[in-house]
């Protein structure tokens, strides 16, 4: 699967990228930014244009950044020092890198993988792997559980939990469909609800993320992400 959409060091070689980001729940709130991201390091920006969502109190752009050791958040040009906001930034930045590169770091040290089994959904034999992480002091990590295409050696869709707010027992299912672009194949549109361990997904609609504008090598440097 990695060799298909491209291993960690393709992305290196492109070595940042920026796109537009949107993120759109059922209730009609949607959050719209550009990211932009350094591969090595793992850089991350976002320049909030919408954000319904995040920090919907605040009118007026929002700029979040990680330089490589720390996090900040701008309102209108000026930084701010909260502490609960500085935690939801530190949550959304790496969070954001990881889903772009997600599939590309799946070969990544200190991951685990456990063969689950196969299963047919919709006439499409799926192999299941189970995904998880090395922790650090004992810290709670996410789990993965990913749905290999047999025909197309692709992910079609995964469960995943978001350990950071402790959703565990009850996962979400997230389907992705794939755009080529410069020669890798990145998931640009995805969605995902509610799932149980057998992806039997709930009857609420679903949360759409999509990714557009993407662009590589756009001569990033690390003054990009100093705020």
């Amino acid at each position: 699967m990695v060799e298909k959409v491209g291993n960690y060091n393709s992305l290196r070689k492109k070595k940042d990228v920026i796109y537009t980001y949107k993120y759109q729940t059922p209730d009609g709130k949607s959050d719209v930014s550009t990211e932009k991201y350094i591969f090595n390091g793992e850089l991350s920006y976002g320049s909030y244009k919408q954000h319904q969502r995040t920090f919907p109190d605040l009118e007026g752009e929002i700029e979040q950044g990680y330089d490589g050791s720390e996090y900040w958040l701008k309102h209108n040009q000026k930084v701010l020092n909260d502490t609960t906001r500085l935690k939801r930034v530190a949550f959304n930045r790496p969070t954001n890198f990881y889903w772009f590169t997600m599939f590309q770091k799946l070969l990544d040290t200190g991951l685990n993988y456990e063969y689950i089994g196969e299963k047919t959904l919709n006439e499409i034999a799926y192999d299941i792997v189970k995904v998880t992480f090395n922790s650090n002091e004992g810290k709670l990590t996410d789990i993965y559980q990913l749905y290999l295409n047999k025909n197309t050696l692709l992910v079609d869709q995964f469960l995943f939990t978001v350990a950071d707010f402790g959703i565990m027992e009850t996962p979400n299912l997230m389907t992705v469909q794939y755009e080529e672009i410069d020669g890798m194949l990145i998931p640009t549109k995805r969605r995902y609800k509610k799932s149980n361990w057998n992806a039997e997904v709930s009857d609420k609609p679903w949360i759409e993320v999509t990714w557009s504008n993407i662009r590589f090598n756009n001569d990033l440097n690390m003054t990009d992400f100093k705020k």
